[in-house]
């Protein structure tokens, strides 16, 4: 999977830009705050509706504009399709082959990504809700169908919540209608934690060779989705419904008194293991980046074996992150196979000679030039 054209309007810094692209790799490179990581952006967009940075899609239009649109064409082993995303205050208008989308979980997945940016660093030892949100955005393009639970997850969620904060203002409690959004939750979230677990599980097979390549041999890697209770056990997902029925039930004094759903899969987390040890606590800043390296790598393996084309990638100024040697193996997975994005402030620390037809862009405030290739 590539993208092979891309035109923004209105979009940051970029009031008018057309690009096509090569299928290798495409370097970005130009001085801080000059749109490089915009670019980045854009593409990411296309791919899940959603800026990595902002969740507030007012930021992504040029000042004192009404929209801006976003139009890809994408190629595939056996296709080729446009993309367009216009966002204005409203909210956002996906199309896909020119026709309007109804959902925009219709859009999301068409177009796949991977990204590899600087606050991906703190998957290890960020909150949890950063992991979620990494398992969520993957689970999210390689399965539709993921999202789609996800999200009805989440809206019977908010009304359990706001349900037990009434009960918090007025005492007054319907048992019956409590117990029917309980099984509505429950029955959601069985599906959203068995979609995540096996996501994990193959992500973790994948892993753990590279990563045991990038240690050396020195390191195991382990990768454990974690239950948000002690008392819900993973490893058998026959019965997690009836785990979790019997967890509920359990704790609905605790969930009256807190005014909030105490379980579930919003309160989930992934851990990660170094030699038996978590990496969180015990794992050094050297041992964190090369599990983040592992993963990413790991998941472009994955999408391949999920939809039998490579993603594209996005390395968002992370070489400068990775020694010399992990740069190397970064570069030998993704070379010749994976149509890759890369911004950095300079070039001058890559080995240019080692890429093969490398294009480069230079970006300064919001305008491209082309440079040769290496």
């Amino acid at each position: 999977m590539k993208i092979k054209e891309l035109a923004l309007t209105n979009y940051r810094n970029y009031q008018e830009l057309s690009l096509t692209f090569g299928d290798g790799l495409t370097i970005i490179t130009g001085e801080n705050a000059q749109g490089k990581t915009n670019l980045l952006e854009a593409i990411f967009l296309l791919s899940l509706a959603k800026s990595h940075r902002t969740n507030h899609d007012q930021e992504l239009i040029q000042w004192e504009e009404e929209l801006a649109t976003l139009q890809a064409t994408i190629t595939t082993e056996h296709f080729e399709f446009p993309l367009e995303l216009i966002l204005n205050k409203k909210g956002k208008i996906a199309k896909l082959n020119h026709i309007e989308q109804s959902k925009l979980s219709h859009f999301i997945g068409k177009f796949n990504v991977i990204l590899f940016a600087p606050e991906d660093l703190q998957l290890i030892k960020g909150s949890p809700s950063l992991r979620r949100k990494f398992i969520d955005s993957e689970l999210g393009q390689s399965h539709p169908v993921y999202l789609q639970e996800l999200l009805s997850y989440q809206r019977i969620l908010k009304q359990r919540n706001a349900y037990l904060k009434q009960y918090g203002r007025t005492s007054q409690f319907d048992d019956i209608y409590f117990e029917i959004l309980t099984e509505q939750l429950v029955e959601k979230a069985t599906l959203v934690i068995k979609y995540r677990v096996k996501f994990i599980e193959e992500l973790e097979r994948i892993a753990e060779p590279i990563h045991r390549d990038l240690s050396n041999q020195r390191e195991q890697l382990k990768i454990i989705y974690q239950s948000s209770s002690s008392k819900l056990e993973y490893n058998d997902l026959k019965d997690i419904e009836a785990q979790l029925l019997a967890l509920f039930k359990q704790a609905l004094n605790r969930e009256k008194e807190q005014g909030i759903t105490v379980y579930g899969p919003h309160r989930d987390d992934i851990i990660f293991y170094i030699n038996d040890k978590k990496a969180q606590f015990f794992g050094s800043q050297g041992q964190q980046r090369t599990i983040v390296l592992s993963i990413k790598l790991a998941e472009l393996e994955l999408f391949h074996n999920m939809t039998g084309e490579y993603p594209v990638l996005l390395l968002d100024d992370v070489l400068s992150e990775l020694d010399d040697n992990r740069q190397m193996i970064l570069m030998s997975h993704i070379e010749d196979k994976v149509q890759t994005f890369l911004t950095t402030a300079s070039i001058e620390g890559i080995k240019l000679h080692e890429l093969k037809n490398a294009d480069i862009l230079y970006v300064e405030k919001g305008q491209i030039s082309r440079g040769e290739s290496a």
